[in-house]
């Protein structure tokens, strides 16, 4: 495994980040390659105790920020974590970047760098999300904010490989989001998406309501990156507050702190399954190589989970079976 760790990237970098892999290291014996500034990796490194055979440094000078423009930064910026990232990953196979630092850089970079699978129209982003008896992948969430029918379709297919192969789902039933159930709803793009997936190669389950999210059948639910990324921030808002509203109202006298004590487990359960850490990350489908985009503000815990998924990702060969499985749709 070829497994490359954006030592620089995230609101907490270095230090979560080499913690996180140190922590990866010694739970899933795998070997990593930390890129970033030489000098700030190994001061990281120095706090721990562990095998230096499993880690490697790969220097780079700078790095990308949030505020620069991702496509500019790519092409100014050859010896920025991500740029050196990218350029080492192109020489290797089974290879995959982790990075929570800029989105745009990194889809930019990607696409630049990498390039699309043969016969991708449009790679997106999967996010992993909770539901109730579960989790469920939704396709795409902001990497495409325009979008055509078939582009929806090919986001169906790539949600439908990631979920079998990375999160064990036999057969995943497909939805696409829309604002009512009824096969005639929506606008002219879901419509038409409606039809494509109707017909495909897929177990449609039809559509699906904002509301029925965290009930839903469906392992991946389908949309265009616009509506993805809201559904995907709506619900990380929704879930911090109602988190923090049920720990001040149980805080706010002794009667709910006895009743706190007693249900404390049952509530660090339930937080978990909102817990972005708990997933690792967004993987971006449909470029030439492995990349996963962990939220900016992981901690060592996130980035652990993160180089776990990327394991999956090469241990099931998810990037052949999405080459084979164009080349088939278009055959």
């Amino acid at each position: 495994m070829n497994i490359f760790l954006d030592a620089m990237g995230g609101d907490h970098a270095p230090y979560e980040i080499v913690k996180g892999a140190i922590d990866a290291v010694k739970e899933y014996d795998v070997k990593l390659t930390l890129v970033g500034h030489r000098q700030a990796v190994l001061e990281e490194l120095s706090k721990y105790d562990y095998p230096k055979d499993k880690i490697e440094i790969l220097h780079a000078e700078t790095v990308i920020e949030n505020t620069e423009e991702p496509a500019m930064a790519i092409r100014r910026k050859p010896d920025s974590s991500l740029v050196v990232a990218l350029d080492e990953m192109k020489k290797r196979e089974n290879a995959v970047l982790i990075s929570a630092g800029s989105t745009g850089a990194l889809l930019s970079g990607g696409l630049l760098k990498l390039g699309r699978i043969k016969g991708i129209k449009r790679p997106a982003l999967a996010a992993t999300l909770p539901k109730s008896d579960g989790v469920f992948v939704l396709i795409d969430t902001g990497a495409n904010a325009d979008c055509k029918p078939e582009y929806l379709e090919q986001f169906a297919q790539l949600g439908k490989i990631y979920s079998e192969n990375v999160l064990g789902k036999n057969n995943p039933g497909i939805g696409l989001i829309n604002i009512g159930a009824e096969a005639k709803k929506g606008n002219s793009l879901v419509k038409a998406a409606y039809e494509l997936l109707e017909t495909g190669d897929f177990n449609f389950l039809g559509n699906v309501e904002a509301r029925d999210l965290p009930e839903t059948k469906a392992d991946v639910l389908v949309c265009d990156g616009f509506t993805g990324n809201i559904v995907l921030k709506l619900t990380e808002g929704i879930a911090a507050y109602l988190l923090k509203g049920m720990k001040t109202s149980i805080m706010s006298n002794t009667k709910g702190k006895i009743g706190g004590m007693l249900i404390k487990d049952n509530l660090r359960s339930f937080k978990k399954q909102f817990d972005y850490a708990e997933y690792g990350g967004a993987p971006f489908l449909g470029v030439k190589g492995g990349i996963i985009k962990a939220h900016g503000s992981s901690d060592a815990f996130a980035i652990k989970n993160a180089i776990r998924q990327s394991m999956k990702f090469i241990e099931n060969d998810v990037l052949q079976k999405i080459t084979d499985n164009v080349k088939n749709m278009e055959a």
